[in-house]
């Protein structure tokens, strides 16, 4: 036994649960679910396809390595392969079968992330797409996978239709075509073939060990998920589309349209009423409703609360819910490969509507208790207070808490170290205010929230928002400053003071920016403070202070819009397509910043890895806890400063709640 290393592994699985919607942890708690075929290949050798579906059976020494941890078990999106094996291995194996949690926690149906690694984590940790696919093209692999796969996994994985022709069924077996099932199995164990061909490809770049040891804890975090309040879901959607079905009807009768929702017979008949409106986006609505006349002020208000569709939030939450009433599998590990940040996954914890409402707790519990009639009678506008509830329909486990610490103006106190501008870690060692510090810096007048030219502190907050990285007049209007009441006469002057108060910061820019350049055209590596910057094998590699790389593909010099020399590198752009993104000092500047925010709370993880995290979010972390832990404690130890970052003034804030908000 002990002779095997590794193992790559990819399967072929069938479900009537929808992947995409609900996530691997539903997909294998249903009664239907399998594994069709299992491909391995053991220390890099032949692969091998087990047919299960035909009656083929996983050899036992296989069987065994699966919950060996001296054996590590490779695949590319490992969480899947990991998670359906653990199923598997539960209602085939039970008595082999091992998990790696406590009584208390509930991680327990769950292989031990601890042996697994992840071939699409290296690709993101090397710049290169999240698609077994994309990552094989762009490596220029001679193993591509094979592009039928969509559609034998189409017809194989998924339930059909019944129609006549297929005899009334809801299920492709291998019998009803054999020629696509050897089809298939040639694709499983092409798959296999890709995933060790990147494996081979990026060998000379290995994964830091210390990052595999964070995958672990994502893993686990993953694994653990977070409770529902199932009542609070099934109402919301319920109050939801009553909700719409009164607004929808209000608005027919007030407009006599066959279809209120639909863009053109609204504009039509907005025009009709003397409004002419391009679009109706929720800005371009949100525009004219202060000065549109009756009724059509009314019936844009009606417009935008239909629109609301933060409350699609809730069915996320449905169809997410596992058994045991806690939805899992929300953070994927490196789903932003510029920074490092993780991506959000079936609810996205990281763009959930904040809430402004007082009575906060009073409005959840009429959702929990289904008093429709009260929450219409209360609140004008249903929708906005449902999405305002989003958050609170995450809550602990019985007799627990959570308590929620983030960490204060994380991305601020980072680039003001990284930059040595003095006066702002004054401000943070003072434990000032950062906006009305950057106001008064600017305007050359105190400034006090809610007291001497509290006024300015606005101004102060938006220029920190909008101009850190290089932003000018567009990132303040992109960040709302016209809307906050800045005049547009206003704004060039606004960033020309912020630069002038930030001397050190606009200096880090362009050293970042000629550092890069170095890299790129002369091959030459050079370093700032605890940040370095080198070229090789076609690759930009930013070295950052925890020992992570931030990594950009094929850069290579090029003119930018402006006529002048950039540095431009191959990504997932805007168009979520692979393809040559521009950069330049200010713009790696925000990634190498973001990237040790994310470094910074990643240190938070492990040394509060004995905790229960069930959730996290760019700088916050959801912790479920007895009644008895010390808030004190926990926000002391998120706020530790790590060893490879001396210096920074960090601090972590938090509270104690019975469901999770943004205090």
């Amino acid at each position: 036994m002990s002779q095997i290393k590794t193992i790559s592994i990819d399967i072929e699985t069938y479900s009537d649960v929808d992947l995409q919607k609900c996530g691997v942890y539903k997909y294998v708690q249903s009664d239907s679910f399998e594994i069709l075929l299992f491909g391995y290949s053991v220390d890099g050798g032949e692969v091998s396809v087990v047919d299960l579906k035909q009656g083929e059976k996983i050899p036992m020494e296989i069987i065994m390595a699966l919950t060996d941890e001296n054996i590590t078990k490779w695949a590319f999106n490992a969480n899947f392969e990991r998670v359906c094996l653990s199923e598997y291995l539960r209602r085939f194996y039970p008595k082999k079968f091992v998990s790696y949690s406590i009584p208390e926690d509930s991680v327990g149906n769950y292989l031990d992330p601890s042996s697994w690694k992840c071939s699409m984590v290296w690709s993101a940790y090397m710049g290169l797409p999240l698609l077994l696919a994309g990552a094989g093209a762009v490596l220029g692999l001679e193993e591509q996978k094979l592009t039928e796969g969509k559609e034998l996994i189409r017809y194989f994985c998924v339930p059909c239709k019944p129609t006549k022709v297929n005899g009334g069924r809801t299920r492709n077996l291998p019998q009803h075509d054999m020629i696509k099932w050897e089809m298939f199995k040639k694709y499983n164990k092409r798959d296999v073939e890709v995933e060790m061909s990147i494996q081979d490809k990026l060998r000379h770049f290995p994964v830091p060990n210390f990052v595999w040891e964070e995958y672990h804890l994502d893993q686990e975090i993953n694994d653990r998920g977070i409770t529902l309040d199932m009542d609070v879901v099934t109402n919301a959607i319920a109050f939801d589309e009553k909700s719409k079905a009164v607004l929808a009807d209000k608005m027919q009768e007030m407009t006599g349209l066959e279809n209120p929702n639909s863009v053109q017979q609204m504009k039509q008949w907005l025009s009709c009423n003397g409004l002419e409106m391009d679009s109706l986006g929720k800005k371009e609505v949100a525009a004219v409703l202060n000065t549109a006349p009756e009724p059509l002020k009314t019936v844009l208000t009606l417009r935008q609360q239909l629109a609301k569709s933060s409350v699609k939030k809730y069915q996320a939450m449905a169809n997410a819910v596992c058994s045991d009433g806690r939805a899992r599998g929300m953070f994927m590990f490196y789903g932003a490969n510029r920074s490092g940040r993780w991506a959000g996954r079936l609810i996205q914890l990281q763009n959930l509507p904040q809430n402004h409402m007082s009575d906060l707790e009073e409005a959840r519990s009429l959702v929990k208790q289904g008093n429709y009639e009260a929450m219409n009678m209360l609140y004008d506008d249903v929708p906005d207070t449902l999405s305002q509830l989003i958050r609170t329909a995450f809550v602990p486990r019985k007799g627990m808490e959570f308590i929620v610490s983030d960490f204060s103006a994380i991305e601020a106190r980072v680039l003001s170290h990284l930059a040595g501008e003095k006066w702002r870690t004054d401000v943070f060692a003072s434990g000032g205010d950062i906006y009305c510090a950057s106001a008064s810096q600017m305007f050359k007048v105190p400034v006090e929230k809610h007291g001497v030219n509290g006024h300015l502190r606005q101004k102060g907050k938006i220029a920190e928002l909008a101009l850190g990285y290089g932003g000018s007049v567009g990132a303040l209007k992109s960040m709302g400053a016209l809307d906050m009441g800045l005049e547009e006469d206003e704004l060039k002057p606004l960033v020309d003071m912020w630069r002038e108060a930030n001397p050190n910061i606009v200096k880090l820019w362009w050293d970042v920016d000629r550092a890069v350049k170095k890299a790129v055209k002369q091959r030459e590596p050079s370093s700032i403070g605890s940040i370095t910057f080198s070229y090789k094998s076609g690759m930009l590699f930013i070295g950052l202070p925890s020992g992570r790389c931030l990594s950009y593909v094929k850069p290579k010099m090029g003119i930018n819009q402006f006529g002048s020399e950039s540095v431009t590198y191959e990504g997932v752009g805007g168009t979520k397509k692979w393809e040559r993104i521009e950069s330049y000092g200010p713009k790696f500047v925000e990634n190498i910043v973001q990237a040790i925010s994310r470094d910074i709370l990643m240190y938070a993880i492990r040394t509060l890895s004995h905790c229960f995290i069930c959730g996290h979010v760019h700088d916050e972390l959801i912790i479920e806890c007895s009644k008895s832990v010390s808030l004190d404690v926990i926000c002391e130890q998120m706020g530790r400063t790590p060893p490879w970052i001396e210096g920074i003034l960090l601090r972590a804030d938090g509270y104690e709640t019975e469901f999770y908000k943004k205090d």
